[in-house]
């Protein structure tokens, strides 16, 4: 599974999709943290969260010209776990979502 992931990566960077280093897993949300804002309180909540299922394992960074484009790579991608999975894909947010 990691040699074809590690091809498909490379593809993405032949294709000027993503560019080296723009893509990672992530630990288990068992050693992960989260900061709670609350006006002027914070509090600290110690992992793990939410069901396995719905957490983020890992992350790419493309630039695509949209979500189609995004969705027509994501078909090609090796399945990265030993099981049925998902892959969500999210536009980053840009200035304009906050005017």
């Amino acid at each position: 599974m990691m040699e074809a992931m590690g091809r498909f990566n490379d593809e993405l960077v032949k294709a000027g999709i993503m560019k080296p280093g723009d893509c990672d897993g992530l630990t288990p949300s068992s050693r992960g943290k989260r900061v709670a804002l609350d006006g002027a309180n914070r509090e600290v909540i110690q992992g793990p969260f939410a069901h396995p299922r719905e957490m983020v394992a890992g992350f790419w960074l493309w630039n695509v010209k949209d979500v189609d484009e995004a969705v027509a790579w994501v078909k090609r991608c090796p399945n990265p776990m030993h099981r049925p999975s998902e892959i969500e894909i999210r536009p980053l947010q840009e200035i304009e979502d906050f005017t």
